[in-house]
């Protein structure tokens, strides 16, 4: 249970992919999502702010991702995770990931610094008190920044069904390739009504928590906001599903075919 929710907390943060020409996003914006097991039993739930800060004289989005267990699962699996990311407000670039989760005992407090002038990431792993340094990619992601990077920079308008697009980020002590596959426009309900959204496939490893590497599904709404509607995950062992169920702060209206 543990890897699922991670998996879901970590692609709510990285999954959504949809260029314009304006900005997508604001500060002030806020998302919700409730996470269920098997499209019955409640499983967690997770929130992304967008907050402004200053960060070594550089003005910055500061982006504040939370997960937590709910409901039965707590009982006996409880999951407290933070994640946050400072990340420049015109190259979209980020300058500081903090990774703070407590998972059924299991922990973790990880800051990195990345220097992008000379493609490097340092790693201070807190709880450990160790520090390290990395190579990595230019103008590498993170796990969070990656979200709002795509937001505005991936073109669908040229994207055709089965594109692929891939991003380079830096996630605790090694480099990740993240790949998602358009799969098209799909209009789907929604606790708030029924919405036109872009449909993609991200690429997972295959093995003991998912079926296959395609095992993902990802729904985003088909407008200026490109918010993350709703995560399928299809596992070994019964499904996974996140679903947005609250907003505020919203740069553009939120377009809705029929409201409920």
């Amino acid at each position: 249970m543990r890897k699922i929710l991670i998996t879901c907390i970590a692609i709510l943060t990285l999954s959504s992919a949809f260029s314009q020409m304006e900005s997508a996003y604001g500060v002030g914006e806020w998302f919700r999502f409730e996470m269920s097991y098997s499209g019955w039993m409640k499983a967690g739930e997770a929130t992304l702010t967008v907050n402004e800060s200053m960060y070594k004289n550089k003005p910055v989005f500061h982006v504040v991702g939370k997960g937590w267990t709910t409901g039965a699962v707590s009982w006996f699996f409880k999951v407290e995770d933070r994640y946050e990311s400072y990340f420049d407000k015109k190259l979209n670039i980020p300058y500081k990931f903090i990774r703070d989760i407590d998972e059924g005992g299991h922990t973790k407090n990880i800051e990195i610094e990345f220097d992008q002038t000379n493609n490097k990431a340092h790693v201070n792993n807190i709880k450990h008190n160790k520090k390290k340094s990395f190579d990595t990619k230019p103008k590498i992601q993170d796990m969070v920044s990656t979200f709002y990077y795509l937001r505005n920079n991936l073109d669908i308008d040229n994207l055709k069904i089965n594109d692929e697009v891939e991003i380079n980020m830096f996630f605790d002590e090694e480099n990740y390739g993240f790949k998602l596959r358009y799969l098209g426009i799909e209009v789907i309900t929604t606790s708030f009504g029924k919405v036109n959204a872009l449909k993609f496939r991200p690429y997972v490893m295959a093995g003991r928590v998912f079926k296959e590497e395609e095992s993902l599904t990802l729904w985003v709404s088909n407008d200026k906001n490109r918010i993350p509607l709703r995560i399928k995950a299809d596992l070994a062992v019964g499904s996974l599903r996140a679903d947005l169920d609250a907003f505020k702060g919203l740069k553009h209206p939120f377009k809705i075919i029929v409201e409920n």
